[in-house]
């Protein structure tokens, strides 16, 4: 098989736990490239904490942020494509005040946040971008959102079914994320196949999560990352190793690399 693109997520696949790539992950990045492979990043982050990494393995590709909603322009940053969700925002305002949790609006110009914390302060640190605004979101002015996320500290489809017919829910352990509807990251990748005259045949995709499965069950080759959850690995053609050990590594070694022993895909 002629591997022309990978498309590689980044919590769970290409970042540890620390939020650091491994320089075995990087290494094989690096091979990969100079064989002619375009890597790609398509990740559920806002573009801000998402660039720092594409700079700092070197890519040239466009970036795909917020589970598809936006793609941006290697060298510029700019969206080069969006994909806005509408909301009634009254009713989702009032719907998650009745619950504890915090809300997180990302838009084209930038995040909105209830309230902070830790990883919000580490995202503001990563991106050298603070948030435009912290407080009570009904008092907030904003506009073109990409992505709604609303972290409950455990699983809410109650809460998230709720918006089925408005937005694409994705289910996470510790909440939800809305986008448009039918968008993904393979809504996205398909975009980028067509500009770069590419074949789904031709593309690997390897990720973790939820905001995976699309693109794992669509792309020529899916891989899942050991740490995925049963539900993502049954999505995908193959299962490499937990991303604390390399995983993306390893099945780029093993598969992808033409001077490794590879297997048939």
């Amino acid at each position: 098989m002629n591997v022309r693109a990978i498309f590689i997520d980044m919590d769970g696949t290409l970042l540890k736990a620390s939020n650091s790539i491994s320089s075995r992950n990087k290494e094989a990045i690096y091979k990969l490239v100079n064989q002619g492979v375009k890597v790609f990043l398509a990740t559920g982050r806002h573009y801000d904490i998402t660039v720092p990494y594409h700079k700092e393995i070197g890519l040239q590709t466009p970036i795909i942020c917020l589970n598809g909603a936006a793609i941006h322009d290697a060298e510029t940053g700019s969206i080069i494509r969006m994909k806005t969700v509408r909301l009634n925002e009254e009713r989702f305002h009032n719907l998650t005040a009745e619950r504890p949790c915090n809300v997180i609006i990302h838009t084209a110009n930038g995040i909105y946040y209830k309230e902070t914390n830790r990883e919000i302060d580490y995202w503001a640190k990563v991106g050298q971008i603070p948030p435009v605004y912290i407080g009570d979101l009904r008092q907030a002015k904003y506009q073109d959102v990409l992505k709604y996320s609303v972290r409950t500290g455990g699983p809410c489809p109650e809460l998230s079914s709720l918006f089925k017919k408005e937005a694409e829910v994705i289910d996470w352990n510790d909440g939800f994320e809305l986008v448009a509807p039918n968008v993904s990251k393979w809504f996205a990748i398909k975009s980028l196949l067509t500009e770069f005259r590419m074949s789904p045949s031709e593309v690997v995709a390897i990720g973790d999560g939820p905001n995976d499965i699309e693109m794992l069950r669509h792309a020529g080759t899916g891989v899942a990352m050991g740490n995925a959850s049963e539900k993502v690995k049954s999505s995908a053609n193959f299962v490499t190793g937990h991303h604390e050990n390399d995983g993306l590594a390893e099945f780029i070694e093993r598969n992808l690399l033409k001077s490794s022993k590879s297997y048939a895909i």
